[in-house]
């Protein structure tokens, strides 16, 4: 494949969200440093949003793995479709309590132990919701009464709830005002300028271990940076098709050109065709008779 070819250890712009390839620009560096605050912090709720692609679930497991273990105890729910009762299940089970097949309230009553346990410990509980977005109004009244889960001096356990912008509009609920209110840390990942953009293709061509330089022109980039508008994973999507190409023409860098190359084929057809479409219609309209 085209690792060979450049030199890569592996391959640099996979879409999987991978700690190892995290690269935080201005934005990402101050909504991670919210996150940071707000554990440490013991906020109790905090919000992270962000459009799809731009990297919340890479941030989320950066963070995770800089936990310490002997500090931390954290579980990560990221398929959150599921019934109050199956979520806590979940939980539980992300916490590693064995739970059997317990109600809801036993499940609260185990959770609760647990938190006891480790805040006496001296260990802080992190619950992380991925795709919160997608959590039914029951479902995250539930997720507030977890919450409730305190000691006199402090909460026994930190809620990071993330999702697209659309969670906003969940929170925004009248009956769900009391989560909303609760929420005291908010972070918000926008996407990359162009600046950042360029930074982030050479970090991660570097970490793949390229010594090859350039292997991206900075005109090439400017081109993904349109197409992309700055959202990581469509770069990402971008510059793996522009390597294959380049690899296949036997060239060791990827010129303008190939980047114009994989971005017409990467835009949706409708989107392709409607420049001729209006061309067309112009004609057909007399417009250029």
């Amino acid at each position: 494949m085209y690792c060979d070819f450049f030199g890569f250890s592996e391959k640099p712009f996979t879409i999987t969200p991978n700690p190892h390839f995290v690269f935080l620009s201005s934005i990402h560096r101050e909504a991670f440093a919210r996150l940071l605050y707000g554990v440490d912090s013991h906020a109790g709720f905090i919000a992270l949003t962000g459009e799809v692609g731009t990297g919340k679930t890479t941030m989320l497991r950066t963070l995770l793995t800089q936990l310490d273990s002997d500090r931390y105890r954290s579980a990560l729910i990221f398929n959150p479709c599921m019934s109050a009762e199956q979520l806590l299940a979940a939980i539980c089970r992300e916490f590693g309590l064995e739970a059997g097949e317990l109600s809801r309230s036993g499940y609260l009553d185990l959770l609760n132990r647990f938190l006891i346990e480790q805040n006496s410990a001296g260990r802080t509980a992190v619950l992380v919701i991925d795709e919160a977005q997608n959590l039914a109004p029951d479902v995250l009244e539930q997720v507030r009464l977890i919450s409730n889960l305190e000691t006199e001096r402090d909460k026994l356990i930190q809620i990071i709830l993330a999702g697209q912008p659309e969670l906003n509009d969940v929170l925004r609920r009248h009956d769900l005002r009391q989560l909303s209110q609760r929420i005291t840390v908010r972070c918000q990942l926008t996407p990359m300028k162009l600046d950042d953009t360029i930074r982030y293709i050479n970090h991660r061509l570097m970490i793949s271990g390229s010594r090859i330089p350039d292997i991206f022109s900075t005109a090439a980039i400017r081109r993904i940076y349109r197409f992309s508008r700055g959202i990581p994973r469509l770069i990402n999507v971008a510059c793996e098709q522009a390597l294959v190409v380049a690899w296949t023409r036997e060239l060791r860098s990827v010129s303008p050109a190939i980047a114009a190359e994989i971005i017409s084929e990467l835009r949706p057809v409708d989107e392709r065709n409607g420049f001729w479409q209006r061309i067309s219609s112009w004609l057909c309209a007399g417009k250029w008779i």
